[in-house]
């Protein structure tokens, strides 16, 4: 428990401010104007936030400077960045406002300030599918008119998830849940994967407890590894490294916690089968820059000379670097110990921009303002996004949502038959790389010539593929044009031309929607035209317009958006007739095991809510659980089900607490997956298994063999976690049984 010292705390301000300005002058020397900016902030926000504290009790004040330490230290920015860190709350906490900012700062800093101000407008928030929606585009399109807003944006979220310690259960699951939605994938495209690898971490530490708790242990029981590979790896390579005359550092690491159980469960191997545990990083110094890439394949020559790699891991990211500017050579070597080892070669240039992202060249360009520095892909990138934003008429979910999805796309490389380089998404296809080079060349695309072979628009193109793509003038988009393409630039394009192409039934669609509502005695307002939109799901007032047009949306329809629709006629039979129009007789029905009325503990305001568990991740007693209101019940997942986090990154007003009630049994139905050896009597061993030894009931079981190899799933009811993680280990131990894992 924090016990409040207020000398004592004054004496911390002051220390951390101190370390502040230390990390400042280290990174480089300071102008007189910029400390004196640095220390007006520091002021400011100690003043505005002056008698309030955070959830755990500390002064307010620690936070901001927590942030403008982080952008310091482990993002590498400048003292804009450490004003905006120091003020970042100020206009959304207290009495200060933008203008004042403005006045004192200058225009960039308040900028950045209102970019990182959460939005409280009452009228926006009411209007809004998800008030978290809306403050992520704020926080998007601010970002694209200067970056430095996520820079302290994931620096803010680093500080907060680091001290979740001190809230509420659910806040602290809504948190994370937002983290792992968007900032996570945000510091990758940004390249700062020191600071995402340790969100990963602390998302996973508050969504699956036991399950990081578990691998942490493994992990450090291998400690002892680490010596040996000194012995056979580290020490071999830094002699080769001093023989060939190099200045170098060689860094070594363990693989987190997440991405060990990211690999776990998505390739459902053992924690022992995990050969990339160890990595070795070797970092050259003072290679000039035309030199780089020469003496990084030379570095590797030389240690695939000794070690034997794999030729499956070999990644070449400086011949074609990734689209956040990082660079490196991978390889992973077997060691003298039996251990795979991964090994990435870079210089200090490289490096640099791998440890700070494209924060790195945001820095340079602030130290030396007097330099003309060419566009870098993140800023067009920045550029394409806002375009994007700014031109899209989408909800603010669906807007959040393509963005987050593009953020981990990856990318593959393209020629045209000048030899011109064009990037695009994996799974890209031959209309989106039309639409990539121009819009009227997508626009009358009929196919490609793709490596001299003609091919459809939805071909899918690979690396390497030099395409030429074919033409005609009487070929135009149409709806279906939709399911032929992967990238949201060629999908935009052909929505446009749809959408100026449906103008001509603009007046019709008008008229006839004046008629119905006239009909129907209802209002022809906006409020009411904003509702069509929601429950037809309509992009734009055009597609609203062109539907009505044509008929797909009809007098009826419009009737049952304002509840003003008669009910449909019911057809009723007799059970012995149901089977003739393929309705199933009630006594054939199959009834679920019915769910105790009570089996979770809610927040007092839900406690008369219907509960479920939800289907996508299948709870059961023991599980680290949570609801989320949906259709006027409560559905229990997972703490770590990915569509519950989803949800709470969304809804934050759509979670409720949940906890199993203690005492009484309860049977839940859930599945697991396995794979084995086919061999005779597998299937009779693994029924004995789970009903004579275990004596759980089993609800479907399928197991189909091919080529050797049997896959099955089989779903059965179980009292808790530790019966179900019994009968997996159980199933584990039957000869011939590979895997076995929870689905």
């Amino acid at each position: 428990m924090y016990v409040i010292d207020e000398e004592r705390e004054e004496r911390e301000i002051q220390a951390k401010y101190d370390e502040l300005i230390a990390a400042c002058r280290e990174q480089r020397p300071l102008q007189p104007n910029e400390e004196a900016d640095i220390l007006r902030a520091f002021r400011m926000a100690k003043t505005a936030h002056a008698g309030t504290r955070r959830k755990s009790g500390e002064p307010y004040i620690f936070h901001p400077l927590a942030v403008a330490l982080i952008a310091v230290k482990e993002v590498g920015l400048g003292p804009i960045a450490v004003v905006s860190a120091l003020l970042h709350d100020v206009v959304e906490d207290t009495d200060i406002t933008l203008d004042e900012l403005r006045m004192v700062f200058g225009d960039r800093v308040a900028t950045i300030v209102d970019g990182l101000t959460k939005i409280d407008d009452v009228m926006v928030i009411q209007q809004a599918e998800s008030k978290q929606a809306e403050n992520y585009r704020k926080i998007l399109l601010s970002m694209c008119n200067d970056a430095y807003v996520i820079f302290l944006k994931l620096c803010d979220r680093l500080h907060n998830m680091r001290t979740l310690g001190s809230m509420k259960d659910t806040k602290k699951l809504i948190i994370a849940s937002e983290t792992s939605y968007l900032y996570i994938p945000l510091a990758h495209r940004l390249g700062l994967y020191t600071i995402k690898t340790e969100l990963e971490e602390l998302v996973m530490r508050y969504t699956n407890p036991e399950k990081y708790a578990e691998i942490e242990s493994k992990i450090a029981a291998t400690a002892g590894t680490g010596e040996k590979l000194r012995e056979c790896l580290y020490e071999p390579v830094c002699q080769m490294l001093d023989q060939a005359g190099y200045q170098y550092t060689v860094k070594t690491r363990v693989k987190s916690v997440y991405s060990c159980w990211k690999k776990i469960e998505n390739k459902h191997v053992a924690f022992e089968e995990i050969y990339d545990l160890y990595a070795m990083r070797i970092i050259l110094k003072g290679i000039p820059r035309e030199h780089e890439k020469e003496e990084c394949f030379k570095v590797y020559a030389m240690i695939s000379g000794t070690f034997d790699p794999n030729p499956k891991r070999f990644r070449d990211w400086i011949t074609h670097p990734k689209n956040n500017g990082y660079e490196s050579l991978q390889t992973t070597v077997m060691t003298p110990i039996g251990r795979w080892v991964e090994i990435q070669i870079r210089t200090e240039r490289m490096d640099t921009i791998a440890e700070k992202g494209m924060a790195a060249h945001f820095l340079y360009k602030e130290a030396h303002p007097e330099e003309h520095i060419e566009s870098n892909p993140v800023e067009e990138w920045l550029a394409q996004i806002r375009t994007s934003l700014e031109q899209s008429d989408k909800s603010a979910l669906d807007l959040v949502e393509e963005f987050k999805e593009a953020l981990y796309t990856k990318e593959i490389y393209l020629f045209t038959p000048h030899g011109k380089t064009i990037t695009l998404p994996s799974r890209s296809t031959v209309l989106d790389f039309a639409y990539a080079i121009h819009s009227a060349l997508g626009h009358h695309c009929i196919g490609a010539k793709v490596n001299a072979r003609v091919v459809s628009r939805s071909e899918r193109l690979h690396t390497g593929d030099q395409v030429q793509v074919l033409t005609t003038e009487n070929t135009i988009p149409t709806e279906e044009w939709l399911g032929e393409c992967q990238t949201s630039h060629a999908r935009d394009a052909i929505k446009d031309f749809l959408r100026s192409s449906r103008k001509k039934y603009l007046a019709e669609g008008k008229r006839r929607l004046g008629e119905y509502l006239k009909k129907l005695n209802i209002k022809n307002n906006p409020q009411n035209f904003g509702q069509l939109k929601r429950f037809f799901n309509q992009p734009s007032d055009i597609d609203l317009y062109y539907d009505i047009a044509i008929g797909t949306i009809g007098e009826h329809s419009i009737a049952e958006c304002f509840g003003k629709a008669r009910p449909a006629p019911q057809l009723f039979f007799l059970d012995k007739y149901k089977d003739l129009f393929g309705v199933p007789a009630s006594k054939e029905a199959i009834p679920e095991t019915p769910l105790p009325s009570r089996p979770f503990l809610l927040d007092r305001e839900y406690e008369d809510y219907p509960t479920e568990t939800a289907p996508c991740c299948k709870p059961v007693p023991g599980d680290q659980v949570v609801g989320i209101v949906q259709d006027g019940k409560i559905m229990v997942h997972r703490t770590n089900c990915r569509q519950a986090m989803n949800e709470m990154a969304n809804h934050e007003n759509h979670t409720v607490r949940a906890k199993w009630r203690p005492g009484g049994e309860l049977s839940l139905l859930t599945g697991i997956a396995l794979t084995a050896i086919d061999n005779k009597g597998l299937l009779q061993e693994i029924t004995r298994h789970i009903s004579e030894e275990l004596d759980l009931n089993m609800r479907a079981i399928t197991l189909e063999a091919s080529e050797g190899v049997a896959r099955g799933i089989i779903m059965l009811y179980v009292n808790d976690v530790d019966s179900l993680n019994g009968l997996i280990d159980k199933l584990k131990s039957i000869d011939g049984v590979e895997d076995v894992h929870r689905i």
